[in-house]
């Protein structure tokens, strides 16, 4: 699958600590029937049977809505379940080498926080980069902050779909206009919702708001 910047408008990254009314599959569910344009199965805990088992039973629910389905880190999961691709951090296996594994019909995210790791991603292979944390984030605590500087910066250094992530939600998410990015990642303000799907629909709405402003209308 290609990718396109339309789905990195509303990007849901999962996170089994808000399980408990609903499974993740459920939540999941939920959150594809509110309009999330991306999903990216994190697991850090499981072990490599049951995260393929779940990465294929998503993957499936995914592919039913037409949304792209995404592995974090773990690029043997993603390939053997039949993803669209993966997401990598810095620190994880190398952005060029990830690709050659991942070959070019899967769709490659990596973390950048800066304008030259962004730059350095985007030759090596990246389709997309994660920027962040944009705002304090209680979800990832070791999340070093990136000001909307640095994030302009980034999106005004390449040509990939840039997406913010960190602390975003509905009452933040309006002050991202202008700022380049082509989309948000949310985990807890859409896996944290009592009412997902709902909560999806609202911030699908702001996330087309913010994407659609420019800097003069900002200001």
């Amino acid at each position: 699958m290609k990718c396109e910047k339309g789905h990195m408008l509303l990007y849901a990254v999962t996170d089994r600590a808000w399980t408990g009314r609903q499974s993740l599959y459920e939540q999941v569910e939920s959150a594809l029937r509110g309009g999330v344009t991306c999903l990216q199965l994190r697991e850090k805990a499981l072990d490599e049977a049951a995260f393929f088992k779940e990465a294929a039973e998503i993957g499936s629910l995914c592919r039913q809505y037409g949304v792209p389905f995404l592995v974090n880190d773990n690029l043997p999961v993603a390939i053997a379940s039949g993803a669209d691709g993966v997401h990598i951090g810095q620190s994880d296996l190398g952005v060029r080498e990830a690709r050659a594994l991942l070959g070019s019909g899967k769709i490659l995210g990596v973390s950048a926080q800066t304008v030259e790791q962004a730059r350095r991603a985007v030759q090596e292979g990246a389709d997309y980069l994660g920027v962040g944390a944009v705002f304090p984030t209680a979800t990832k605590t070791d999340a070093s902050p990136v000001p909307l500087p640095t994030l302009q910066a980034i999106c005004q250094a390449v040509e990939v779909p840039v997406v913010a992530i960190g602390g975003i939600g509905r009452e933040n998410l309006l002050s991202l206009s202008g700022s380049g990015v082509q989309g948000v990642a949310l985990v807890s303000a859409i896996f944290g919702a009592r009412d997902i799907t709902s909560a999806c629909r609202e911030l699908r709405a702001l996330a087309e708001q913010m994407a659609g402003n420019t800097p003069s209308e900002r200001n």
